[in-house]
């Protein structure tokens, strides 16, 4: 009985030695877990290999705008051709015209906003040829192609059925506005025959001007040995002034040669 105890232990022993492996088994087993998950954390971490690839994309569009920023550096810069008369309007009228009637905005002062030039052709109703060669004078005079101003309704009184050619007219704006007024004011009226002077009252009460010429023979752009025949025209200098007074002191500052007030006006 006493060697009861003993087998107990040593059977205790076989049974603990037995287990150690086990457990051993079980925490071998941890490290093969562990590579599991670390070999499985690379692959979720792949989207972050592009960063390269992007980082080369940029580093490549970098010297590209460079480039393209050198280039634009390189161009000479481009000078817009100002007219002389749209540059003395800037430099002089503006600074004069606010002084003497108070503007107090620079929207207010007033310019010239456009330039009408009409020939009424009453021939035209006898004469195919009448209206190519008012259309041919008026764009060698302006540089601008004119449009052909048709009846709209019919009068037997005078011959005359709707859609026929009764003018040819021309509306200049911008660059060749200005360009006409210089060339107008310049070189066309001191050609005219005994010249004294506009008329200083030929304004509608809006600060638009008007004036007739007897004919297109006085435009420096017309040879006078191509001419069928003498044919007038009326120039309408539309301003977007407020009143006669501030349209004809407007005109007047751009070099328009009016008349003194106790002096006539002859015909032009």
């Amino acid at each position: 009985m006493a060697n009861a105890p003993d087998s107990n232990k040593e059977e205790q022993a076989v049974e603990a030695k037995a287990s150690k492996p086990a457990a051993k088994k079980a925490a071998a087993k941890k490290p093969a877990a562990k590579k599991a998950a670390a070999a499985k954390k690379p692959a979720a971490k792949k989207p972050a290999a592009k960063k390269p690839a992007a980082k080369k994309a940029a580093t490549e569009a970098k010297p590209a705008a460079e480039k393209a920023t050198k280039a634009k550096a390189k161009k000479p810069a481009v000078v817009a051709n100002v007219p002389r008369m749209k540059q003395m309007y800037r430099d002089n009228v503006v600074e004069v015209l606010t002084r003497e009637f108070g503007y107090k905005n620079p929207m207010q002062v007033p310019q010239i906003d456009k330039i009408k030039l009409n020939i009424g052709l009453g021939e035209a109703l006898d004469s195919n040829s009448a209206v190519g060669a008012a259309v041919g004078d008026l764009q060698k005079i302006t540089g601008q192609k004119p449009t052909e101003n048709r009846a709209k309704v019919s009068i037997a009184n005078f011959k005359l059925r709707e859609g026929s050619v009764i003018g040819t007219s021309v509306t200049l704006r911008g660059s060749r506005m200005w360009q006409f007024y210089d060339r107008f004011v310049s070189i066309t009226l001191p050609r005219v025959r005994d010249f004294r002077g506009i008329s200083r009252t030929a304004f509608d009460g809006r600060g638009n001007y008007s004036l007739g010429m007897r004919d297109q023979s006085t435009f420096p752009e017309i040879d006078y040995n191509e001419i069928d025949r003498m044919r007038g025209m009326q120039i309408t200098f539309v301003t977007t002034a407020r009143t006669d007074e501030e349209g004809r002191r407007l005109l007047e500052l751009l070099g328009m040669p009016f008349a003194r007030v106790d002096e006539p006006v002859g015909a032009l």
